[in-house]
């Protein structure tokens, strides 16, 4: 019987999960979670703010951390119906057509920001290797362009995804292990064969996440060698400054993730709450930390931040 039948009949719903221990709708659970959404939302929404009103940071570098940003806010956004249903209301269940379409955002978000960070690499490596031609070579128009392809490439190679899982068949379970759907979590639950989605899933996987991290990594190695290469220690230590926050945000991205891969598809044995803390920390410690990373890291930003709360205090004052 096919999934389509099945819900015309009944209704195909999915029991999400919060922490394994705590109950649903728990304020101990709510509360923090509530003051990280909202971190999330200041932060990124305080960036975009000041590289968009700021003429200084009309740059290449801050234009792709407005583009990190803003993949940030749409992957907080993606998990927020479903997680304040679950911690804050006590309403675990959701409908097959509004998890799947959880599911594609968040896959494509992430994606997106995986994308991101590929062209964040490309920056600093223009920036080290080629100075002379950095702003010559990283225009406009190029920046827009590679904005476009990354937003093209997490839309369409994610697509097909959501398409395959809804015309599988739903029996048994139909609890998930997360309070929000993931591909993975989705897939687990389907009583049919699962090779055609299982294979696809892994090539999504590999034209986003895999060439990007071998981007990112082939990037630095030619960074690393042209750091190498100058003869001043102190403008060693300088260009390699300019990498920390990058290289913060790709370790902050990818360490969940690759961790979140393992237990997926060999942790079955591993305790319900390792997996559940890895997805949260996946898809919510990114678009908290970015922000902070970069505004305790750029110099920039931090002074207009300064600027912005001097500014206020001297309002106030008044």
């Amino acid at each position: 019987m096919s999934s389509s039948n099945r819900t015309e009949s009944s209704p195909l719903t999915f029991i999400l999960t919060g922490i394994p221990g705590l109950p649903t709708s728990s304020p101990w659970a709510a509360l923090p979670l509530c003051c990280l959404y909202l971190l999330m939302l200041l932060g990124n929404g305080t960036l975009l703010w000041m590289i968009r009103t700021d003429h200084t940071l009309h740059t290449p570098m801050y234009s792709f951390l407005s583009m990190l940003a803003t993949a940030d806010l749409g992957l907080s956004l993606s998990t927020l119906p479903t997680m304040l249903a679950v911690f804050g209301l006590g309403s675990p269940s959701l409908p097959l057509e509004p998890c799947i379409v959880q599911m594609y955002f968040i896959h494509c978000f992430s994606a997106i920001e995986s994308g991101v960070l590929v062209a964040m690499a490309f920056d600093r490596f223009v920036a080290i290797c080629h100075p002379l031609r950095y702003s010559s070579f990283l225009t406009s128009s190029l920046m827009a362009k590679a904005g476009g392809l990354i937003c093209l490439r997490g839309v369409s190679v994610v697509l097909p995804v959501a398409v395959l899982i809804r015309k599988m068949p739903f029996c048994g379970s139909r609890v998930l292990s997360h309070s929000f759907c993931l591909h993975q979590d989705l897939l687990r639950l389907v009583c049919g064969d699962v090779k055609v989605n299982s294979l696809y899933g892994l090539i999504a996987v590999i034209l986003t996440k895999g060439l990007d991290s071998l981007a990112i990594l082939l990037s630095y190695t030619m960074i690393v060698k042209a750091i190498l290469s100058i003869v001043t220690p102190g403008a060693r230590a300088k260009a390699f400054s300019t990498c920390i926050s990058h290289l913060s945000a790709v370790l902050i991205f990818y360490i969940p993730l690759i961790g979140l891969s393992i237990t997926h598809r060999f942790g079955k044995h591993l305790h319900p709450l390792t997996q559940t803390l890895l997805a949260d920390a996946y898809l919510l410690v990114p678009p908290v930390l970015n922000p902070l990373v970069y505004s305790w890291k750029t110099q920039q930003i931090r002074r207009r931040i300064l600027l912005l709360l001097c500014w206020r205090w001297y309002q106030h004052q008044v």
